[in-house]
């Protein structure tokens, strides 16, 4: 009988020292609880298989929501893991691109207040534009819209910030990050501030959108911009075709 007591005893104080180490916060941030599928896996691990999955997906549909020195700017993009790819790039009053990639081959067709305001534009190449404007046209050297367009065709792009900054992850809540998708909550500490990331909890831990935020390309300058990209459609049929010139 005193050993059922102590034992009793034992499994009493435990519970206790568990409820109280739970209502102070003091319990590891990873441990078993609503983030199931998982509940086994740290931040860094459940980033990394997020990763992972997103880079292997035969296809993904993202839109890109940022900023750049002629304002914002929103993309929506289509690729696949052979390279193909199309994208809308929207720059607030200066324009809009659209450029499709097909076979190593790329195609632009943009307004003329995209083309015309390059970086080395002088009066005739902003002549020549004015001619291309609604036209499917190979892109000029140096068109930096066009390069930032390519860009954003490759998901690495949006993924590579992220892997080196993976081991500062810690799980959140789950959530619906604007659609009925249920999503873990991950955020992370970067040299320039934080992170953020939504991870599929059904089917394949795809990123569904990641907050962070991207180093400056073809607009010139240093630094970084804050970037929001919401990931979909992944491994759907996708064809980009060329089109015609």
């Amino acid at each position: 009988m005193r050993l059922l007591a102590r034992a009793s005893a034992a499994t009493l104080s435990a519970a206790t020292a568990l409820a109280l180490a739970t209502a102070c916060g003091m319990l590891p941030e990873d441990a078993p609880d609503s983030t199931a599928p998982y509940a086994r896996l740290t931040g860094p691990e459940v980033v990394n298989k997020a990763l992972a999955a997103t880079r292997a997906a035969k296809s993904v549909r993202m839109a890109v929501e940022t900023t750049s020195p002629e304002g914002p700017v929103e993309a929506f993009v289509a690729t696949d893991i052979r390279g193909a790819c199309t994208v809308t790039l929207s720059l607030g009053a200066t324009g809009t691109m659209e450029l499709v990639r097909t076979g190593g081959t790329v195609r632009i067709r943009s307004d003329i207040g995209t083309t015309a305001t390059a970086p080395a534009a002088t009066a005739k190449t902003a002549t020549d534009t004015a001619g291309r404007a609604g036209r499917w046209t190979k892109p000029a050297p140096g068109d930096h819209h066009a390069e930032l367009a390519e860009r954003y065709c490759d998901r690495e792009t949006f993924l590579g910030p992220l892997a080196p900054q993976s081991g500062t992850a810690r799980k959140g809540r789950t959530t619906a990050p604007g659609s009925d998708a249920p999503a873990l909550t991950v955020t992370g500490k970067a040299a320039e501030g934080k992170w953020a990331a939504a991870i599929a909890t059904t089917g394949k831990p795809f990123l569904l959108k990641l907050e962070l935020r991207l180093p400056h390309g073809g607009t010139g300058g240093g630094g970084s911009t804050p970037a929001t990209v919401e990931f979909s459609a992944f491994d759907q049929p996708f064809t980009a075709n060329a089109p015609r010139t």
